[in-house]
């Protein structure tokens, strides 16, 4: 392109500076040009040697001049930087994180963590010094939920939300700020996440892990904002909760319910909500090994694996007893019903192999049910359990069923983690029905010890380059115009053959594919980092070991 001739007008040039300081959408790994500090010249004779120059002031000290600042690199990656020139902010002697008295019963823990992982001092104090990091909240509403503001300016950092977990998920950020560069850049952060959703699905039934194991989780959870842990504690190996109703179901080892309450607390202080799993009405092995007279057996008296008989009263009697005793253990919002792979449905006749199940359906729901609406009644009952209790309930995909007579609730969210399953209908069904959808897909998302059944495990760069919360099932994405109603996703971990690796193994398995879940459900764009790069600054916020 040819360059004009003439001097550029000033204003111009005064306007495109104020355009580069204005926000900027953070891209991680980018920076801004440096300035270096401008030091005096000096003047310099010309002419003879003879000429006496007169004397001059001595020249001014150098100003400091700092570089427009980039975004803080964090994972996930802050949505919006507005930059700033300054020297940034470090903790240093004698600072402190500090919480108002207004708000210190709801940020006090905050502060208080902050404090301790930046070794700084704490306080209750509404006058925040320089050097300090001030906690507060903001007027209700004045933001997303797990919104936040943090800015830095004038050696002090400030961090509002309009909610405690906002106000968590600031201090992530600056916690990773500094340990990926040792200070937090001069600016403003606004950040929040695409997705309400987010996290881990841990199978405690097949493998025993550790509560120190599950803690240590926890705490690597948070600090990557992720806000969901799903424990599925039985099934057909072992029951892993102890049970005061039904004692004689638990295996050895198992959770005590001490035990249990310890992580829902650290939980809660990390804004985690643990989602509790009692699979029904398949997946019981455990629980049919005290109660064999409830098994499930078709026509030619063979039992059927793992799968109780829904015609018997007795076993809804059972299972509501269990979902009642847990109720009050798990204080989160989300109860997962499981009501996947129900082995009666996979047989080529369902109705002339099991012809009790068939004649229940008939009775309760009419001449033209069939077992899959006995299934789905079950399910519609169960959650009719869960919900007086405040739960929002949860379920597999492949037990929602279509074409019969009983439909699930409209409420049940969809936990959709395959297409290969009976009953497992393509994802456009359910989103066409309005339904809502958490992202598990098996192609990505699933962590299956000894890789059975032609699984591999997921590698965070795959989940990173190729993986959305729009790809559902297979590698192929949903049109965008179903966004708003997928909630979210978890990575899950699966112990089918338990020995093939050991908790450490495990948690060096997952840290990759969490971090990289984590940055896809935070922010909806294509992040900007090659994936070398976000492994780099993964492993030096979460070293590997």
């Amino acid at each position: 392109m040819r360059v004009r001739s003439g001097k550029p007008r000033r204003s111009h040039a005064i306007a495109t500076a104020v355009a580069a300081a204005l926000v900027t959408l953070a891209v991680p790994g980018c920076t801004a040009a440096s300035e270096e500090p401008r030091g005096s010249g000096e003047a310099s004779a010309t002419g003879s040697a003879a000429t006496v120059s007169a004397p001059t002031a001595p020249p001014p000290s150098p100003t400091p001049s700092y570089a427009l600042s980039s975004a803080p690199r964090t994972i996930p990656a802050v949505r919006e930087h507005t930059p700033a020139r300054g020297p940034g902010w470090k903790p240093a002697a004698g600072a402190r994180v500090v919480v108002p008295p207004a708000n210190a019963a709801a940020l006090a823990d905050e502060g208080k963590l902050l404090a301790g992982e930046l070794r700084m001092g704490f306080a209750e104090t509404a006058d925040a010094r320089p050097g300090d990091v001030e906690l507060a909240l903001g007027a209700k509403n004045s933001g997303a939920p797990e919104s936040y503001t943090l800015t830095v300016q004038g050696n002090r950092v400030r961090v509002t939300g309009p909610d405690e977990a906002g106000v968590f998920y600031g201090t992530r950020t600056l916690k990773q700020a500094v340990k990926s560069a040792g200070s937090a850049p001069e600016g403003t952060v606004r950040d929040a996440p695409a997705k309400p959703q987010r996290g881990l699905n841990l199978d405690i039934a097949r493998k025993n892990f550790t509560v120190g194991w599950i803690e240590d989780e926890l705490r690597r959870m948070a600090d990557l904002k992720l806000n969901q842990l799903g424990l599925h504690f039985s099934d057909d190996q072992a029951f892993r909760i102890q049970s005061d109703t039904h004692p004689e179901i638990v295996s050895t080892p198992h959770l005590s319910k001490a035990e249990v309450r310890q992580i829902n607390a650290l939980a809660a202080r990390l804004h985690i909500t643990v989602v509790p799993e009692l699979d029904s009405p398949g997946h019981l092995g455990a629980v049919l090994r005290a109660y064999p007279a409830l098994q499930l057996r078709d026509v030619q008296g063979r039992a059927v694996k793992g799968a109780v008989d829904i015609s018997n009263p007795a076993s809804a009697k059972l299972i509501d007893e269990l979902l009642r005793e847990y109720l009050p253990l798990f204080p989160g919002a989300f109860w997962h019903l499981g009501a996947d792979e129900y082995q009666a449905l996979v047989y080529r006749d369902p109705q002339a192999s099991f012809p009790q199940l068939a004649q229940a359906a008939r009775q309760k729901y009419g001449p033209s049910a069939r077992i899959q609406d006995l299934a789905e009644g079950w399910l519609n009952d169960r959650a009719d359990v869960v919900r007086p209790a405040g739960k929002v309930p949860k379920a597999w995909n492949d037990g929602f069923f279509t074409g019969g007579v009983v439909q699930a609730a409209k409420d049940i969210q969809v936990e959709y983690w395959t297409g290969k399953e009976n009953g497992a209908r393509p994802p456009l069904e359910y989103l066409r029905e309005g339904r809502k959808l958490v992202n598990l897909n098996d192609e990505y998302l699933y962590y299956v010890l000894g890789q059975p059944n032609q699984f591999t495990y997921p590698t965070g760069k795959r989940i990173y380059e190729q993986w959305t919360p729009l790809v559902l099932r297979g590698t192929t994405p949903v049109p965008a115009q179903y966004a708003a109603q997928i909630l979210g996703a978890r990575l899950a971990v699966w112990c089918d053959l338990a020995g093939a690796q050991t908790q450490a193994q495990v948690a060096e398995g997952i840290r990759l594919p969490l971090a990289a879940l984590a940055q896809k459900v935070w922010d909806a764009r294509p992040p900007q980092p090659a994936w070398p790069e976000f492994k780099a600054l993964a492993d030096r916020l979460q070293p590997p070991g």
